[in-house]
């Protein structure tokens, strides 16, 4: 077996299911096993996703075992050459996994690798490369620097905003959102240390894997990451989850540091986090008081690009929900500009979806588009004719 490609999944059936799909096409001429790891969710999506999938392999776990431990299962029962750690929150195209293996198999030092994650706008995310949260980049990045200076190899190191994006270059922490590991390595370096519930575990296993004689690389390889679908980041659960994995780390690698470099590193973990909860606190308080009236949120606008057909069903359904949509009808092949093409049905004042009929366009082409011309108020939507289901970062509508 060539590649193990293990996600795990909590409450995203239909991001997830829309995950699988990109990854069932990037399989395509590969051996490769898929493994999805359900941890308790609630949202029915083993239910919803076992009978649609019967060649991926799903574990339903009966507690939240938090993404380290769930990963670990799945790890200990593949059997690829190389693992992938995918999140179900993101969309590969057709040709990563092959390109990436290919890289891998031509560098047999590379313990792991990771990707250019796109925003839903298209932008690079800063997390796709990161550099070792030593103290003192640690310290550059909770007091600012590294935001002011992010090309800094000094005060930037965290985010590497230094290296170039379009050519593969050596970096520290691979992202767990798309992190393809070498088999040899995870069993010299060891599994995902299952202290950390969520948070941080990709970090130390980066940090293990250079420790252990291997090299981390950043691809330019390009997927999209919705960023947390299943993650509720206002919540205190979040904050406490958040700031103890930073802690957990620190106190494994560094806690041998002197005090007068430990001692405002720990400081400036508790600051952050208790301005958090504060802050999170106050929103609360003042929503219960009064106090707050949120802006009224404008609806936003959607622009459709697909078949003929797939154009008939999804004006059937704006018209059902009430949606402002224009409908183009074209192809990878006769429209291959996309959206590019139709600027002037975009309206520059408004949030617009772009939804693109997944039939009619790769992935791999809708994310090129998106990282070709990245537009602050313009965002990836995604047409699926199986499901009849529209998704974007902000709404699953069926």
């Amino acid at each position: 077996m060539k590649l193990s490609v293990i996600i795990v999944n909590y409450n995203v059936k239909h991001y997830l299911r829309q995950c699988l799909d990109s990854v069932l096409r990037a399989i395509s001429g590969i051996d490769a096993e898929v493994f999805v790891v359900d941890n308790h969710s609630r949202d029915g999506s083993v239910g919803y996703l076992e009978r649609r999938y019967t060649n991926v392999m799903f574990i339903e776990c009966n507690h939240n075992l938090g993404f380290a431990r769930a990963n670990n299962i799945a790890i200990r029962q593949s059997t690829g050459d190389y693992v992938l750690l995918l999140n179900p929150d993101t969309i590969i195209g057709e040709s990563t996994l092959v390109n990436v293996i290919k890289f891998m198999d031509e560098h047999p030092d590379a313990g792991g690798a990771g990707v250019r994650m796109l925003k839903c706008n298209g932008e690079n995310a800063l997390e796709s490369r990161r550099g070792l949260p030593t103290p003192m980049t640690a310290f550059y990045k909770m007091c600012g620097l590294c935001k002011y200076f992010p090309k800094s190899k000094r005060f930037g190191q965290y985010y590497m905003g230094y290296l170039p994006w379009d050519v593969p270059v050596e970096i520290d922490v691979i992202s767990g959102a798309f992190c393809m590991l070498r088999r040899e390595a995870l069993e010299k370096v060891g599994l995902i240390d299952e202290d950390f519930f969520m948070y941080g575990e990709d970090i130390d296993l980066s940090y293990r894997l250079l420790k252990g004689g291997y090299k981390n690389w950043y691809l330019p390889e390009i997927i999209l990451h919705y960023k947390g679908e299943s993650t509720q980041k206002s919540s205190f659960r979040y904050v406490h989850v958040f700031y103890e994995a930073m802690l957990i780390f620190f106190k494994k690698h560094y806690g041998n540091a002197s005090l007068i470099i430990a001692f405002p590193i720990k400081l400036a973990i508790y600051l952050k986090a208790t301005v958090a909860l504060i802050k999170m606190q106050t929103a609360n308080i003042r929503k219960v008081l009064g106090f707050f009236t949120p802006k009224r949120k404008k609806e936003p606008d959607y622009l459709f690009i697909g078949s003929s057909s797939t154009i008939g069903i999804c004006r059937t359904l704006t018209r059902k929900k009430g949606l402002s949509a224009e409908f183009v009808v074209g192809n990878e092949k006769t429209l291959p500009e996309g959206h590019l093409h139709y600027k002037e049905l975009i309206d520059p004042e408004k949030l617009t979806f772009i939804v693109y009929d997944t039939d009619a366009y790769s992935y791999q082409h809708i994310l090129k588009l998106f990282a070709s011309e990245p537009v602050q108020n313009v965002r990836i939507g995604t047409f699926n004719t199986k499901s009849h289901t529209l998704i974007t970062e902000e709404d699953v509508i069926k």
